[in-house]
């Protein structure tokens, strides 16, 4: 036994600075620890906000039912969407006019044509002819871009001209 204590008498500083050193690092370890805490903290009061006396299961239930009425937001968008644009397509997109003399013995250009087309060439031609004694307007319709009456040097050129607006 008395060895031992003389052994350790021998070495005391060495043993005093072993102990130092491992308090010292320890103390840092601490330091580092309630860092790291304290910053988990700071994430749980972040991820906890707003949440009073509730338990973590129902607040992520409740967002996921918010998740879900927002898909089927989404989808009722969309599909009124779709159904607009489908009634876009019926809509009057193409237009076209062109003014002219359709008589030598009317002074100006008096007398026009205008194309209205829909987006799949549907619609109707217009056609005003002004006369010093009388006017005359009429209408010819137009299937995917073909008239089935004949139409008139300006009538085929307002039909091109829409046609090519698309």
């Amino acid at each position: 036994m008395d060895n031992l204590i003389n052994l350790l008498k021998e070495f005391q500083p060495y043993i005093i600075l072993g102990i130092s050193l491992i308090v010292i690092i320890l103390i840092i370890i601490i330091i580092i620890l309630l860092k790291s805490m304290s910053n988990l903290e700071k994430r749980y009061r972040k991820f906890m906000r707003g949440v009073n006396n509730k338990n973590l299961e129902e607040l992520i239930v409740g967002y996921l039912d918010k998740i879900d009425k927002v898909k089927q937001d989404s989808e009722n968008i969309a599909a009124a969407y779709n159904e607009l644009d489908n009634r876009i397509k019926g809509c009057i997109q193409k237009t076209s006019m062109v003014r002219f003399r359709a008589f030598d013995d009317v002074g100006s250009d008096l007398s026009f044509s205008i194309a209205l087309l829909d987006d799949n060439n549907n619609g109707v031609i217009i056609t005003g002819i002004y006369g010093r004694n009388e006017s005359t307007t009429y209408a010819k319709p137009i299937d995917k871009g073909i008239s089935r009456y004949d139409l008139s040097e300006e009538e085929q050129q307002v039909l091109d001209d829409a046609i090519n607006k698309g």
